[in-house]
């Protein structure tokens, strides 16, 4: 049941989307990360996620599409509940650690009395620029651990 749940959160990733000035489409992907060593090497390979176990580390794709569009938007995303966030792939993002009440950089952001973690983060949202809006498309991602 938890694991529906969580596929369910994440085929949602409810919680944000993007401006709406002229239609900006995101899809969504979920990957696992898999990690073998072979010849020796560790080789580190993404395969699409059918199946969630705690503990695996898995990278969340949004590929957005904005045809026509020039002007800069916001994309956003909740953090699923079952996952940990890691890290942001590419773009540095605004994180929240209150459900989107507040914004800002994890280094500067608190919960409680203490500094904030990777872990505490509740949304994320990534300023898309003139020149990447420009483009039309474009792929934002980040990583997280299956709790």
């Amino acid at each position: 049941m938890r694991m529906l749940l969580l596929f369910g959160s994440l085929a949602l990733l409810a919680g944000g989307g993007a401006a709406a000035k002229s239609a900006i489409d995101i899809e969504r992907s979920v990957f696992v990360e898999r990690t073998e060593r072979q010849s020796g090497k560790i080789v580190r390979e993404l395969e699409p996620a059918s199946t969630l176990r705690k503990g695996d580390s898995v990278v969340l794709m949004l590929e957005w599409t904005a045809p026509g569009r020039k002007d800069s938007f916001t994309v956003s995303s909740r953090v699923p509940r079952d996952l940990a966030f890691q890290r942001s792939g590419g773009h540095a993002p605004q994180v929240s650690v209150d459900s989107g009440k507040t914004w800002g950089a994890l280094a500067s952001m608190r919960v409680g009395g203490r500094r904030a973690s990777p872990e505490d983060v509740t949304h994320l949202r990534w300023q898309v620029s003139n020149a990447e809006a420009a483009l039309g498309r474009g792929i934002l991602s980040y990583s997280a651990i299956v709790r």
